[in-house]
Order: C-alpha cells, then sequence, then structure tokens
C-alpha cells in the first residue's frame, strides 16, 4: 500500500484506525469482490458481511443453514434480502458448499463465519476437492499499530504450528506477495528469532541464514530479507545502530516473520494487547485468499481483513491477466 493509503501525518498524531479507514476507502473504489461466506450464523459474522457488502467491498454468497441465517438476520435487524444464500445443513457442510462455489468460480474469496477455524481450513486443503496449490498455505496478520508508521505484516501466526525449512520459503513467499497486493512501496523482511546472530544451539538462527541464501538464489523473490534479527533490532533503527547492524532490513522491517505459531501468537496478541494494535488477517496459498475473522475483532478489523482479500484477490487478477 503506498504512503498516501497508509500513512499520511506523524503516527503519534493519527487517530486510532486511521492506516485501516484509509485501506477500506481505497477498496471501496474497486470492484466489490464475489465472496463465500461460510456459515454465518451467529451476529459477529452476519453482521461482517452486511457491512462488507454495504461498504462496497464484497458481494456476500451466505452459505448456510437458510432457515438460521434469516432467523438470526431478523434478530439482529441485518438486512439481507437480496443476498444469494446456499442451504447447507451445518458447519461442514457450508465450509464444502463455499469451496465448491470457489472451485465453479463463483466466489473470489472465502470468509469464516460462526464455524471453527479447522472446518473450514479442513475443507480448503482437502486433497480431492480442495483449493490447493503447489504453495503451502499460511496465516498474515496485516497490523496497524498505533505510533507506528509502518504497517507490520505478521506471519504465521495462527496455521502453521512448526514449519519446517521447506515450508518456511512458501510461508515467506506468502507474505511477499501480501505485500505487493498492497502496494508497500519497498518489501523489507525480518526473519526473527532471539538473537541477530547464527547459532547451531538455536534451529531458528540457521534456518534464518538458509532463507536469507534463498533469497540470494533468487529461490525467494520480491523483497528485502534479512536474518536472524531480534525483535528490537528489526524494529527499531537505534537498536539496530547499537547493535552495529549494517542491512537495509534491520531497524526498518515491515514484514516479519516468525519461527513458529507460538511466537507469532504471543507477538501478535502483544501487539493488540499491550501497544493497542489491530489485526487484520488473511490466508494465503490456496486458490483464493481467504478471510479469518474473530468474534473478539472489532468490527472495523473485520472490514479491514475484507479488504486486504480484495486488494489480494485484485492484483491475482491483474497477474492473470499478464500471463494470459
Amino acid at each position: 500500500m503506498s504512503a498516501t493509503i497508509f500513512f499520511v501525518m506523524e503516527p503519534s498524531m493519527e487517530p486510532k484506525h486511521a492506516k485501516y479507514h484509509r485501506l477500506i476507502a481505497h477498496c471501496q473504489t474497486l470492484a466489490p469482490m464475489p465472496t463465500a461466506v461460510a456459515h454465518p450464523c451467529d451476529r459477529s459474522s452476519l453482521e461482517s458481511a452486511v457491512e462488507a457488502a454495504r461498504k462496497g467491498l464484497i458481494v456476500p454468497i451466505l452459505v448456510g443453514p437458510r432457515a438460521r441465517i434469516e432467523s438470526i438476520a431478523a434478530e439482529c435487524e441485518l438486512p439481507i434480502i437480496g443476498y444469494q444464500i446456499v442451504d447447507a445443513p451445518f458447519s461442514e457442510a457450508s465450509a464444502a458448499a463455499a469451496a465448491q462455489l470457489v472451485r465453479e468460480g463463483k466466489a473470489e474469496a472465502l470468509m469464516k463465519g460462526s464455524l471453527h477455524t479447522d472446518e473450514l481450513m479442513a475443507a480448503v486443503v482437502r486433497r480431492d476437492a480442495g483449493l490447493r496449490t503447489g504453495r503451502r498455505v499460511s496465516h498474515c496478520f496485516v497490523m496497524d499499530v498505533p505510533a507506528h508508521a509502518d504497517p507490520l505484516i505478521v506471519t504465521d501466526a495462527a496455521v502453521n504450528i512448526a514449519p519446517t525449512l521447506e515450508d518456511k520459503a512458501d510461508i515467506l513467499q506468502n507474505a511477499v506477495d501480501l505485500a505487493h497486493a498492497l502496494q508497500f512501496p519497498e518489501v523489507r523482511v525480518a526473519i526473527l528469532s532471539a538473537m541477530e546472530t547464527v547459532n547451531p544451539k538455536v534451529p531458528s538462527t540457521i534456518e534464518a541464514a538458509a532463507l536469507c541464501k534463498m533469497v540470494d538464489r533468487r529461490q525467494i523473490r520480491g523483497a528485502l530479507v534479512d536474518g536472524p534479527l531480534a525483535l528490537d533490532n528489526a524494529i527499531n533503527p537505534d537498536a539496530a545502530r547499537i547493535k552495529q547492524i549494517n542491512s537495509p532490513v534491520a531497524g526498518r522491517a515491515n514484514v516479519l516473520m516468525v519461527p513458529d505459531l507460538e511466537a507469532g501468537n504471543m507477538l501478535a496478541k502483544s501487539l493488540s494487547f499491550l501497544a493497542g494494535a489491530d489485526a487484520a488477517g488473511i490466508v494465503l496459498g490456496a486458490r483464493v485468499p481467504i478471510i479469518l475473522t474473530s468474534r473478539a475483532d472489532s468490527l472495523i478489523t473485520r472490514l479491514a481483513s475484507c479488504a486486504v482479500a480484495a486488494l489480494v484477490a485484485t492484483a491475482r487478477r491483474e497477474a492473470a491477466k499478464i500471463v494470459g
């Protein structure tokens, strides 16, 4: 995302959610994205779909038990007249039917409703009828951290528990591709560990070094990448200077790749609950972007997740035209 969209003034002067409001406003200039919403059977998930449609971000296809969806809409006074409803009896069937809409070319994105994340992802990764590509599926948070000028992409904090080096290569490329879809002027990735030196006793430092060499050999493309880096010298220029780390990434990273899910989950939640950050979530590596929302998310964060997916879908559409 260009500087004119993501940040305009000094971050300390910006109101809360400013980056997300600009992100959403930008995506309102795009054509709304047909989106299969899997099992929107509570207020939070149905409200997210309705409000994203009202903002012009998506065209929702509601997939789930029709009577239940209509009952919740009436109870919560959410207008769903005119939206297509695909009747499915229970959550797993809803996930399967939503994936089928993608395979049929009727939807350009999936959106999680009130079903469990594992149920949705099981339909995505099924070998016989899923939405797999040659790329490992991974999750990214696009985080709006108050008092920090740049948005931060954090990966992977939700899908891959203990990724191998091969997995991490895909996770890294997914995050780089996302940053380009968000129109980052320059993509700067820090491969995080507990330290900035390679230590044979700390496997994440060795894998970070290997990933950097893969970048050198153009096995991973599209970004400046450095690691291992500790969190402080990845995002704080003074910390990088004190440690005498001479790197175009150190102190300036806008993509943070963590060693495993535990580290990513703790980092993202620390930013959210201690630094007041918002965390829009998206899953990449499948045939379409997958919008993951939580009942704990604010409405603005859920809308931002839709906006991020819209930009990813737009980037894929444009890339397909070039290839075609």
